[in-house]
């Protein structure tokens, strides 16, 4: 049953729809949560050290060298929270959610309530995207025979925003994750086909024996439907079981507000465990389409992923379920006569729309820079896997695996069109193995300058700098090395080296 359709019967029988009463107190607290984190950055700003991010990704730090953060405590917390209260954290405090809502409600007042796209194979990215997150790295340490490191506390951090992008990638990630997937793929879309916490909090919620249920009053209406913003088919998921057992369900309450029979609560009923959503049957594609969606999103993610050292996980998360749907959208233009994606009509009679048209040209383009992308994240990818064998062999083969490294690494930063500070590490550090000390200071230079935050960049600008006498110069990298990683044997114990070079130069002779 399409939305029009739902608020149509909505309208008769119980009179039109209510706005939710909720909404204006659930907007409350997700701006209480973007005051929370500006005093939290202020905080840092002025003491110069603060909590750990209270992010649910810093707990991949506790997992893989077991520093047992804030983000984790935290993530820890919400998963056992939500195995009996059910999904509150995602609707009531992540920002995200709060962007995507904004931009829901915005389209809202332009008249546009974006159809929530239903794919089979698209769904389960953020399991995948979870295990590869949380259980990826201990799995990966077992198979290497590597111990379990211990867990110790970490709190406290002076370096805050070591974790994040930029402000440009960061404004990137929530323009695509918070807006452009809402407008594309419907309202909480980065939730459905990208948000690999939700899909852990999902499974928890299927525990949860707090949910919303459902009195003998109701009378189907459809209301709940009409106002749900996390794309939970209400009416008929009560009608069926009772109570929501979907586990998209975000606890918004906006279907209890709205109810006019006041047939829905929140309270104690039966955990969901084996019941599967009526609605999850619904699906907008062939398995066709679907096999290419999902080629489509791994295409896309794997050229994003790590692209230009700059683009973050969720990022290339995002991109890639924008690449895949761009994908079909172009197959589908040239398969079929008239089509249509989200309110848009691209074609019709085998014609284009102007909409379509312009959705096309954006759509192609965008295949084509992911192309672009893929070709040069494949050459970066490529020599950095050849250097590291390099650097475990020695002899004539490790002179054949550097300068086929070298080969790769030079095609990426040809064909790049934006800075890459790991790039140039790695093509710094080949350039110092040849001997070409004045291009290597100059790549390392423009690493540490690009992304400070490398210490073995900062090492090697330091070793090239030393080869050629310029103490002051070196011990200025090796302190660059330490000002981001104060634990950094390999600068400390080289600084001491140079301070005692510096010490036997100065001694008079006896």
């Amino acid at each position: 049953m399409s939305a029009e359709r739902t608020t149509e019967r909505a309208r008769g029988g119980c009179g039109p729809v209510r706005a939710s009463k909720v909404g204006r107190w659930r907007a409350l607290a997700l701006i209480l949560v973007h005051v929370a984190i500006a005093a939290h950055l202020a905080h840092w700003a002025l003491a110069g050290e603060t909590l750990t991010p209270l992010e649910p990704s810093e707990a991949m730090e506790t997992l893989e060298r077991g520093y047992v953060n804030a983000g984790f405590v935290l993530f820890t917390a919400a998963i056992l929270s939500t195995l009996v209260l059910g999904r509150f954290l995602c609707g009531w405090a992540c920002h995200l959610v709060a962007l995507q809502d904004l931009c829901a409600w915005l389209l809202g007042k332009l008249g546009l309530k974006p159809k929530p796209v239903r794919s089979r194979l698209l769904v389960l990215v953020p399991f995948f995207a979870a295990f590869y997150m949380f259980a990826w790295p201990s799995l990966r340490r077992a198979m290497a025979g590597s111990s379990t490191p211990a867990w110790e506390a970490h709190l406290s951090t002076s370096d805050f925003w070591a974790t994040f992008p930029g402000p440009v990638v960061g404004a990137i990630t929530f323009l695509v994750c918070g807006f452009l997937l809402v407008y594309w793929m419907g309202a909480k879309g980065f939730c459905t086909y990208g948000c690999p916490y939700g899909a852990l909090f999902s499974i928890a919620d299927r525990a949860a024996p707090l949910r919303i249920v459902v009195s003998p009053s109701c009378d189907g209406c459809g209301h709940c439907t009409a106002v749900c913003s996390s794309n939970v088919r209400v009416h008929e998921e009560v009608k069926q079981h009772g109570r929501i057992v979907d586990p998209g369900c975000m606890k918004c309450f906006d279907c209890v507000s709205v109810c006019p029979k006041e047939a829905l609560s929140y309270g104690f009923a039966k955990p969901a465990l084996t019941l599967r959503s009526a609605q999850r049957k619904l699906h907008d594609f062939s398995w066709g389409e679907e096999l290419l969606l999902a080629l489509g999103f791994a295409a896309f993610f794997l050229a994003f992923r790590g692209l230009y050292d700059q683009v973050p996980f969720l990022l290339a998360l995002g991109l890639g379920a924008l690449g895949a749907c761009g994908l079909l959208l172009l197959v589908r233009a040239v398969s079929r006569a008239d089509l249509q994606w989200q309110r848009l009509r691209l074609k019709e009679g085998g014609r284009f729309t102007r909409a379509g048209r312009l959705v096309g040209g954006l759509a192609l383009a965008f295949l084509v820079f992911g192309m672009h992308c893929a070709a040069v994240r494949w050459s970066s990818w490529r020599g950095g896997e050849l250097l590291q064998e390099a650097q475990a062999t020695r002899g004539a083969q490790r002179t054949q695996l550097i300068e086929e490294s070298r080969a790769h690494l030079e095609r990426a930063a040809s064909l790049g069109l934006f800075a890459d500070a790991r790039l140039d590490f790695q093509r710094g550090s080949i350039a110092y193995t040849r001997g070409e000390r004045v291009l290597a200071e100059e790549l390392l230079l423009r690493a540490v300058e690009g992304n400070p935050r490398q210490p073995f960049a900062w090492l090697g600008l330091a070793e090239v700098r030393i080869a050629r006498g310029a103490l002051d110069e070196c011990e200025a990298a090796l302190q660059g090395a330490l000002r981001y990683h104060p634990e950094f044997a390999p600068a400390r114990e080289r600084l001491e080296l140079l301070r005692l070079r510096r010490a036997a130069e100065v001694e008079p002779p006896r």
